[in-house]
């Protein structure tokens, strides 16, 4: 007996397995051993006619399957069965050289059901018993002395009435081997076999189940005998439906073409096997219900009994699930008494993508990226890894410095785990946040799936941020005239840049605001002159001055700051003057004159401005340049506000001459400069007609940048600018509020000359729209052209 080959005899069913190890490369054939000593190669065409399946079970492994009532089978009356095959193994596929191996299998079987079907792949069988039914005491001698001629009859005498789609068909047993049937007699039972989607069959729905029908009478008649049997035999050709996660098979209960009085219809018992064997307690895992309509098995995808096979499908990744399951379901009805009906159902799942997941197990305080790929059968393999291009074998990777291994979970199945330094050149570095870098890790996984060996690709990308990018701190400190900013130079990272306000610190900088920069071998050291550009004037007060400057660290390529460094100090100076961006000015002035003046009794242009603070030496004044006689002027690219701090002298007599004074004349001249383009700003619509036909919307400014004529160079205009409702100018919008026009529509603008003083004229020149609030951008289309 070859060791290669298992066998059983389940359900009447021989079932033979081939191990595929051992024909592994090889070329194989089976041939049958008749039992009168011939042999027949065992082919395709003759399969289904002969009661045979060849294939292969969920492992690979070669099956032969053959129905104890097929051809060349021995019988010994209707219990003993034997069959012999031959195994032809060869290293080529001409089989000149091939080793046979001789393989005899026998198998019992007993009792027999009246009537019994089977279900196979490639056929349908069903097998009757022809016991003469008992007849009256007067006509036994001659009934009896009948029973031995119809026990020796021949089959070719029967004759087969099909009751088919295109109406009522009979033919002689010996046309019905031509048509693919194969009938038969034994010494008690008669059989058919029936190919499926014969001319002769028509499909039927029993309880939602499409299945195969074959209604047929056989017929033995001579002249004092006429036995029709009823040979019908019907096959489920569909019920499975599948998810993600499980398989269901359903069976008709109650098959009507096989149970004409479905009302005497009882279930004995329903038995289910695998392979052949069947399972005794089938509920540890699988569900078996069982209804009046149906028969339903739940097969959960991976069932030890069955087998997953990875594959890959249009370049996904995926597995398939095959089982080969077999159902015995015994009944009763008062036509028949028994049926054992027999179903073999080889089911396979179709492809079922399962997209291996890329798990991040990194902990940046390790730097190292920490990666798991999977989870797979063990079915597939790992080839090469891709990471920065370069493709490299498991090994190859590990003599690169990164650390490959393969991981294997407690349900079976396993995974690829990566470890990559984040310091590698291949890892992609990015600065991000404040003070933290992202790391990346490109790779790709080439993977062998399934036995096949289907090549699988998947790219991955994983990142890992980690704070560890150190933020410069900065150390403050002034003496009596400059405020200092010393920053260490290790910690300027090339990301960052300082700014000055929204001026980057560089020389021409240092320059224009009278800065001075010093680099020692740690540290960079900004010195800012109390009065220079730049300086936030926290506190001006009498008694002290409390100023501020800020160095700002931005992001080189966003302009994000990061941190704003600062110096603040309190200064002792007796003589300042502070212009404001918002207009108000504060003065700081000694007035050491001789004699002595009362500092009480300076005042500024308009007599009534008075300071807010003296003492003996020196004065505090505070006002807007809008008020207190503030004038204006324009020089080149800046205005200029004027006022003047003078002393009130008192003049002996106060009225006529002679006039004699013992105080002495104290002036001092104030200026502030401002850039010229101060702007009014008051929110209204530019707009083009959109093409889809809604209602436009748009918005901008209205600006005036005013300047006044060569008759008033000193005064300061108050120019207000309004946005009127209609042509009427009575109604206005408020200040700052948007406003909604219908395209083309004319808007009307109000620039209104607040000033008491006749002889100062406003002349509008140069009107125009823009998309920028710059004065010198473009396009500029000027609005009062048209």
């Amino acid at each position: 007996t070859p060791g290669f080959v298992e066998s059983s005899c389940p359900s009447r069913i021989f079932w033979v397995k081939l191990d595929k190890l051992f024909l592994q490369g090889k070329f194989f054939t089976l041939e049958i051993v008749d039992p009168s000593g011939g042999t027949v190669l065992l082919e395709e065409k003759m399969a289904a006619r002969c009661g045979y399946v060849l294939s292969e079970d969920v492992w690979g492994n070669p099956i032969f399957r053959a129905s104890v009532l097929g051809c060349h089978v021995a019988n010994e009356a209707d219990e003993l069965f034997s069959l012999t095959i031959n195994i032809k193994v060869s290293s080529s596929p001409d089989m000149r050289r091939a080793a046979t191996y001789t393989y005899p299998m026998y198998c019992t079987y007993s009792p027999w059901a009246p009537r019994e079907i089977v279900c196979e792949e490639n056929y349908m069988e069903v097998s009757v018993k022809t016991d003469v039914p008992a007849i009256s005491d007067d006509d036994t001698a001659t009934w009896m002395s009948a029973l031995p001629e119809v026990k020796k009859v021949e089959y070719q005498v029967w004759q087969l009435i099909f009751l088919s789609p295109s109406g009522r068909k009979k033919i002689m047993v010996s046309d019905a081997a031509k048509l693919g049937y194969s009938f038969n007699n034994t010494l008690a039972r008669v059989f058919l076999r029936a190919p499926y989607s014969s001319n002769e069959s028509k499909l039927t729905v029993a309880n939602g189940v499409s299945m195969n029908t074959v209604s047929s009478t056989s017929m033995y008649k001579q002249r004092w005998l006429l036995l029709l049997i009823d040979t019908t035999v019907s096959c489920p050709i569909d019920g499975t439906s599948f998810s993600d996660t499980a398989i269901t098979w359903t069976v008709p209960n109650i098959i009507p073409t096989l149970v004409p009085q479905g009302s005497t219809f009882v279930t004995q018992n329903i038995s289910v096997g695998v392979d052949g064997q069947r399972i005794m307690q089938p509920e540890q895992n699988y569900i078996l219900e069982h209804n009046k309509t149906h028969i339903q098995i739940t097969i959960p995808i991976g069932a030890p009994e069955g087998r997953l096979k990875s594959t890959v499908a249009n370049g996904v990744h995926g597995v398939i699930y095959s089982i080969s399951f077999f159902l015995d379901h015994i009944w009763t009805d008062v036509d028949w008494h028994m049926t054992k009906y027999t179903v073999i159902k080889p089911i396979t799942t179709p492809f079922l993508p399962r997209i291996p997941t890329v798990i991040n197990n990194t902990l940046p305080e390790k730097r190292t990226f920490d990666v798991a790929f999977g989870s797979f059968l063990p079915d597939v393999s790992l080839v090469t890894i891709t990471i920065g291009n370069v493709p490299l074998s498991p090994r190859e990777a590990k003599h690169h410095g990164y650390n490959v291994y393969e991981i294997t979970f407690p349900n079976g199945t396993k995974g690829f785990n990566l470890e990559v330094p984040f310091d590698d050149p291949t890892v992609l570095k990015e600065y991000v946040n404040r003070n933290e870098t992202k790391y990346t890790l490109r790779v790709n996984y080439t993977l062998d799936v399934g036995p096949e060996k289907k090549q699988y690709n998947h790219p991955a990308e994983v990142e890992c941020v980690v704070a560890d990018i150190e933020l410069p701190e900065a150390v403050g400190y002034c003496d009596k005239e400059n405020l200092y900013l010393a920053v260490p130079i290790s910690a300027l990272h090339q990301y960052w840049n300082l700014y000055v306000g929204n001026r980057p610190l560089n020389q021409h900088t240092v320059l224009s605001d009278r800065y001075l920069l010093t680099t020692n071998s740690t540290h960079l050291v900004l010195q800012v002159p109390l009065f220079a550009m730049g300086i936030v004037y926290e506190e001006v007060s009498f008694q002290q001055l409390k100023a501020r400057f800020d160095l700002v660290l931005k992001k080189a390529n966003t302009l994000e700051t990061i941190k704003t460094f600062s110096v603040s100090c309190n200064f002792n100076s007796s003589e300042f003057i502070v212009c404001y961006p918002n207009g108000t000015v504060t003065v700081s002035t000694p007035m050491k004159t001789i004699p002595s003046i009362d500092m009480g009794k300076t005042k500024l242009k308009d007599s009534s401005c008075k300071p807010k603070e003296f003492n003996e030496e020196k004065a505090f004044f505070q006002f807007h340049v809008s008020t207190c006689g503030t004038s204006l002027k324009f020089e080149g690219d800046r205005l200029i506000y004027e006022n003047e701090i003078s002393y009130e002298r008192e003049i002996l007599p106060a009225w006529g001459p002679p006039r004699i004074t013992r105080d002495p004349d104290y002036r001092l001249t104030v200026l502030c400069y401002y850039p010229t383009k101060e702007k009014l700003t008051h929110t209204a619509v530019v707009s083009n007609q959109p093409a889809n036909g809604s209602p436009p919307f748009g918005y901008g400014t209205v600006m005036c940048l005013y300047s006044v004529g060569y008759r008033r160079t000193r005064q300061a205009l108050n120019i207000i600018a309004k946005v009127s409702k209609d042509e009427s100018f009575m109604e206005f919008y408020e200040p700052n509020m948007a406003i909604v026009q219908p395209a083309l529509a004319p808007m009307f603008f109000e620039i209104e000359l607040k000033d008491e003083e006749p002889n100062v004229e406003l002349h509008l020149n140069t009107c125009w729209m823009t998309g920028s609030s710059d004065f010198n951008s473009t396009s500029q289309w000027n609005i009062t052209v048209d």
